[in-house]
């Protein structure tokens, strides 16, 4: 009776279904807010805690680093160690994009919108 409607039925699934990706997107990049890791340097000495989005949360520092001869280099490490904290909060937002996009079945190394 409506068969030259047909294309509408598909059209309809697709929009349900990047409404749900849209949905699924929003609630993924507010849980990086949640998820937090931690870059060092020196070995440990400085660890910065950062959440996956990016944002800065705790920095320590050892106090066996503390010398008025050792400034420049204890700034090095906390300037590394908050760069660590960044690549690894990028990685782990990536990865959560990555399982996202794999479980709508969406093809590897779609450039969503993040």
């Amino acid at each position: 009776m409506l068969k030259g409607l047909g294309g509408l039925g598909d059209m309809a699934k697709m929009m349900k279904a990047a409404q749900e990706m849209q949905t699924k997107l929003a609630q993924m990049q507010d849980s990086l807010h949640d998820v937090l890791v931690t870059g060092e340097a020196g070995a440990g000495l400085v660890k910065a805690t950062a959440t996956a989005k990016g944002d800065l949360k705790a920095l320590s520092i050892d106090p066996s680093i503390f010398s008025a001869e050792d400034k420049e280099m204890v700034e090095d490490l906390i300037v590394a160690a908050v760069k660590d904290a960044q690549s690894k909060a990028a990685e782990r937002a990536q990865s959560e994009l990555s399982k996202l996009t794999e479980a709508m079945g969406l093809p590897p190394g779609m450039n969503l919108p993040f």
